[in-house]
């Protein structure tokens, strides 16, 4: 294949071996098949460096934010006269559907639930429950998950279009380690970054798998969710974003952004105005204060004397999760926000998608807690006995028109996981060809087949639990990876800083002597 690199061929071995290595079956190897050798790798990572993830992402936020206020603000994401080459409602429901669209749709109302029932602190089904359930959910989703994103879109999209290097980590820690990013340790710089991409939307794929395949039982009881059903919808919705990665960054992936972002407003709002909808936009300025005042404090949370695995089972795995897919909405929002200010940039990326992120839950979250507190409706126990994946379809059933947005909901989930694959296909393109800002379609389908296939074959070997468990493997080494990037921006900045001085004395110099 043109323009393919070392990396490439590097990381398909890997995933290829990876996905063969998933399919043997469990008694051929039973103590070194998929699942149980994840699971202990998983064990061991959250029992060591749970506090390093907690870290990690607070300090990515803290770092987005202090960019705000800094001399840097004003630098653009590019040259000095580049203008943003996609509008803003365009800019914004790109980076959003990439994001973190179909977890969105997939935990919008089973998170909050499981949180009404099994609290971060104290007893479950009561009204501190309730308030911690939705405020919970703001955290997970909220600023950290887009600082973590801004971090590492922010310098990409600096190298990339203000410095000319290619859009590929292994350039960017060039400032750190010099020519040696030329050889085999920036093909371990890349590899780290593809690995964390295939296997964190992987695992979001197999969300929009579980949750489409779940819908489906529910609106057609002859129709079983089971994997057989899960891996039909993997290969037909894999035939579509294939087709919609072939059209192009253009075409393709902003027509479906704004068609995602649409739906989901729509189904937002038939959902606030369907429900308790005083009760709901009162629980969101309540939710939002409360989120804001706690905010330190659970950035820092653990159980150090508790003998509760709540925060490792839901805080770290969430971290983990933006952190593997950091790489990939980082190298995409980078590659569409080309013209923008630092700052500019990440505001928009922090405020606008949290803001949207809380309104969602309150919205989802918030009727599915109103339901079991106040109308006791059995949600959970429908929810426990069929799937988290059935939570959405269950809550909406309680409402008026609830089958046709039942409907609505798989087809926004549809497109979700159209966009999200095809936008990862993008990214692992750029990766494996060197940053080529138009990888070739055969790279692009490439990759779509690896992460469908990855997918599958994680859903096979374990569920949901083996999607969350190589989240959390994945995003280990890039940790430390957006760590050094971190130095090789602010080292590449104070050299900007230094010329930036050297041209104004230059002018001041000339305009003295005229």
């Amino acid at each position: 294949m043109k323009k393919t690199t070392r990396v490439f061929w590097v990381a398909l071995v890997v995933s290829i071996l990876f996905i063969i290595w998933g399919v043997v079956p469990k008694d051929v190897l039973p103590n070194g098949n998929l699942q149980h050798v994840t699971n202990v790798i998983q064990t061991s990572i959250i029992e060591k460096f749970g506090w390093f993830y907690l870290l990690s992402a607070t300090g990515f936020l803290v770092f987005s934010l202090t960019m705000i206020f800094t001399r840097y603000g004003n630098i653009k994401l590019g040259k000095d006269k580049d203008e943003p080459e996609f509008g803003i409602l365009t800019w914004f429901a790109m980076l959003f559907s990439a994001g973190m669209g179909i977890g969105l749709v997939f935990w919008g109302v089973a998170e909050p639930l499981s949180h009404y029932y099994d609290p971060p602190a104290g007893k479950g089904q009561t009204t501190e429950a309730a308030k911690l359930a939705v405020r919970y959910s703001f955290f997970h989703w909220g600023l950290h998950p887009w600082g973590i994103y801004a971090v590492i879109g922010l310098i990409l999209a600096y190298f990339n279009f203000r410095r000319d290097t290619p859009g590929v980590v292994s350039q960017i820690l060039k400032p750190i380690f010099g020519d040696r990013v030329n050889g085999p340790l920036g093909v371990l710089f890349d590899f780290i970054a593809i690995f964390a991409t295939v296997f964190g939307v992987a695992t979001s794929l197999g969300f929009g798998a579980t949750q489409i395949s779940g819908g489906v039982s529910y609106l057609f009881p002859a129709i079983h969710n089971t994997f057989t059903t899960q891996l039909i919808i993997i290969i037909i919705v894999t035939f579509f974003y294939m087709l919609s990665a072939s059209t192009g960054l253009e075409k393709g992936i902003a027509f479906l952004s704004n068609a995602n972002i649409l739906l989901a407003i729509l189904l937002m709002l038939f959902l606030l105005f369907a429900g308790p909808t005083n009760f709901i936009m009162d629980l969101f300025t309540t939710t939002l204060g409360g989120y804001l005042q706690n905010l330190v404090s659970m950035s820092f949370r653990l159980s150090p004397f508790e003998q509760n695995t709540w925060v490792q089972d839901w805080t770290i795995f969430y971290w983990a999760w933006w952190i593997a897919w950091a790489p990939f909405v980082g190298t995409f929002i980078a590659r569409v926000s080309k013209g923008r200010t630092i700052r500019e940039f990440i505001i928009g990326v922090l405020l606008v998608p949290t803001l949207f992120g809380a309104l969602w839950f309150s919205v989802f979250g918030g009727s599915a807690v109103w339901l079991e507190f106040f109308k006791h409706a059995g949600i959970n126990e429908i929810v426990n006995n069929r799937g988290q994946e059935i939570a959405l379809f269950t809550v909406l059933s309680q409402f008026p028109l609830g089958t046709i947005m039942s409907y609505i909901a798989i087809f926004l989930i549809g497109t979700f996981f159209i966009t999200s694959a095809d936008s990862a296909t993008f990214v692992l393109g750029m990766q494996s060809t060197g940053g080529s800002l138009n990888p070739p379609n055969r790279v692009k389908l490439t990759w779509g087949v690896i992460q469908s296939a990855s997918a599958a074959v994680l859903l096979w070997a374990g569920g949901l639990e083996a999607l969350q468990t190589a989240s959390i493997i994945a995003a280990f080494p890039f940790t430390i990876i957006m760590i050094l990037m971190i130095f090789s921006l602010v080292k590449s900045l104070k050299v900007e800083k230094k010329v930036f001085r050297e041209k104004l004395i230059r002018r001041i110099k000339e305009a003295t002597e005229e």
